[in-house]
């Protein structure tokens, strides 16, 4: 029996924006293999248990961009380690919200929580991870949440979608369960569901688009010819058009870097508000791609999890 999503409400009533300062980072890691942070950090770092511990204590030490102080803390394969070259004093990094906030209007919408996953809607605008350029992410808010209920808590990263998408973002709460799924991700998904609201009306209601993606050295995706490139499978249902613009129910059977924006956009009709792949028109003042759904199963019950997020009201532009 499918495990449902319904559950919705919000948490971390954060009343300004972070605004990271720049950090300079004298080691950055990647985990290979379960472990715990001041085992990694020992194995890496050619030093004395004191001294990564004291790194830990002065706020020197980032998983996935949040800063962790838990020495027996459990890492994950893909898991990112930074060691900062200064102690890092920035408030943004440190304020948590108080447990009497967790139910007030706020930033993120918890969609589903159980022993082994937490799901949110991901606002647009907010990164899954850190990069070295924006520290502010979705990791970093729900990492804050769990330690509310258990300072030992922390998610694990699973699957990310793209800062300018909003929509189901689901974390693993151990790394068992993420380990296995990261591993084989693509076996456990059921259903990628994802709403576009795009230029123009599409040539036909639905379509099964097969293409290879390749990707230059700026960073730009693109459709290739021949058999060059990631194969990118993507499917989509027009729900309704005015002409102007239409509003697709897209399905992808692969999960290739900014896939359904390329593949749209190579089909002359573009995601609206896409600077990217698009013409930098503006329509509903973010980009009209939204992680609707999501489905997987449980890689050890093999239970399905049906994850939902609702449409942004602001896709409602045809009448």
């Amino acid at each position: 029996m499918a495990k449902r999503g319904l559950k919705r409400e919000r948490f971390d009533d954060r009343k300004e924006e972070v605004k990271p300062k720049k950090i300079e980072y004298t080691n950055v890691f990647k985990v290979k293999e379960t472990t715990t942070l001041l085992e990694f950090l020992l194995s890496k770092m050619n030093t004395s248990r004191n001294v990564c511990k004291a790194l830990l204590a002065n706020n020197q030490v980032l998983v996935n961009g949040a800063i962790e102080r838990q020495f027996n803390m459990q890492l994950a394969k893909e898991d990112e380690v930074k060691i900062s070259k200064r102690p890092i004093h920035d408030d943004s990094f440190k304020k948590k919200p108080k447990k009497k906030e967790l139910q007030k209007p706020s930033k993120i919408d918890l969609l589903y929580e159980d022993k082994d996953f937490i799901a949110i809607d991901k606002p647009e605008g907010l990164l899954s991870i850190e990069s070295d350029k924006d520290t502010n992410s979705a990791y970093v808010y729900v990492g804050e949440y769990l330690r509310l209920k258990d300072k030992t808590q922390r998610p694990f990263v699973i699957h990310r979608i793209d800062k300018e998408t909003s929509g189901v973002l689901v974390f693993a709460k151990n790394p068992y369960v993420q380990s296995k799924l990261r591993l084989e991700w693509n076996n456990y998904v059921v259903l990628r569901e994802y709403l576009a609201l795009v230029e123009g009306e599409m040539p036909n209601k639905k379509d099964r688009i097969v293409c290879n993606l390749l990707e230059d050295q700026n960073n730009m995706v693109y459709v290739a010819k021949g058999k060059d490139g990631k194969v990118a499978i993507t499917n989509y249902e027009v729900l309704k058009t005015d002409g102007k613009h239409s509003l697709l129910r897209v399905t992808i059977e692969t999960g290739r870097k900014n896939q359904i924006r390329v593949v749209l956009a190579n089909l002359g009709h573009p995601i609206v508000d896409d600077d990217k792949y698009g013409d930098g028109k503006k329509t509903i003042g973010r980009l009209g791609l939204h992680a609707s759904k999501l489905i997987f199963k449980h890689p050890f019950t093999n239970e399905e999890i049906v994850l939902e997020a609702r449409m942004p009201k602001n896709f409602n532009i045809i009448k």
